[in-house]
């Protein structure tokens, strides 16, 4: 393991203070600072970048976003038996470590923004879909956040990244799909974790990009609610619900009602979502 500034090895740092990790508090350490300092070089350059950081625990991400320049860390830690530890941190690192005692699910991330922001995290993998999709969904839109990069199961990082046709294409790679560029930037296996947990996990960067100004996030969220609810059945059977008439709808978007859920590209979606609205205006 590499050493990447003075203060102890992670395992020591664990013991000191009695860190192990609750299953409760969905908490995997990831010692190893090789692997760390990889996950903080995926986010690109990080200077003059605010970094927020969700479940630092001991800190082994934390100090690899720090030694890599990041010129403020902002993490989100609900375990106060971390905070002497991620106090040590802070103190070998002056006056660029923020650590809030908070549940990451209610906190404001907007407001934490300054300047260039990024958000880099291991997540607690029981609420890493909750804030994922939390962060895409906000408006107004564009994002006020520069890029994610975020670690997940590998089965969610697959859901991500999917596109019409995939096996995992469904709900979530639709928004993703919609709002952001999504990538697999490394695969990291159960051994590299204490304790392992029961999956391959994965980091994902995403990088928002621009949407149409006239489909409102939730309009496409109803949609595919209705469409992947019932993915077997063609879409003249799922998308009954809407309430709009449904051949007006398929044919405004160039369908034919027989299609399923998982052949619809993203663009699709976004035509039947404002395609929907309209109809619904009429």
């Amino acid at each position: 393991m590499s050493q990447i500034d003075e203060l102890p090895p992670l395992r020591e740092v664990i013991a000191e203070h009695g860190l192990w990790a609750k299953k409760e508090l969905g908490q995997n350490f990831l010692l190893d600072l090789n692997l760390t300092a990889r996950i903080a070089r995926s986010a690109g350059e990080l200077a003059d970048v605010t970094v927020i950081e969700i479940g630092p625990g001991p800190g082994g991400l934390t100090r690899a976003l720090l030694a890599a320049g990041a010129k403020r860390v902002v993490a989100i830690e609900r375990d106060e038996r971390t905070l002497p530890a991620l106090a040590q941190i802070a103190e070998a690192y002056p006056g660029r470590l923020e650590v809030i005692s908070a549940d990451a699910l209610e906190i404001d991330y907007r407001g934490l923004a300054d300047g260039r922001t990024k958000i880099v995290a291991n997540l607690p993998y029981n609420i890493a879909t909750p804030l994922l999709t939390g962060w895409l969904s906000q408006e107004p839109w564009p994002a006020w956040f520069e890029s994610l990069t975020l670690m997940f199961q590998r089965e969610v990082a697959e859901r991500i990244v999917a596109r019409a046709g995939d096996d995992a294409y469904g709900r979530l790679g639709v928004l993703c799909g919609w709002r952001s560029e999504a990538r697999i930037a490394m695969n990291l296996g159960r051994d590299a974790f204490t304790p392992p947990p029961k999956v391959t996990s994965s980091v994902v960067h995403l990088t928002p990009k621009p949407t149409e100004a006239d489909v409102p996030v939730r309009a496409l969220e109803e949609i595919t609610r209705h469409a992947f609810g019932q993915r077997r059945k063609m879409i003249r059977q799922s998308l009954k619900g809407l309430g709009v008439p449904l051949e007006l709808l398929f044919a405004s978007v160039g369908l034919k009602g027989d299609e399923r859920a998982e052949t619809l590209s993203v663009a699709t979606y976004v035509e039947l979502a404002r395609a929907t609205a309209r109809l619904r205006s009429a």
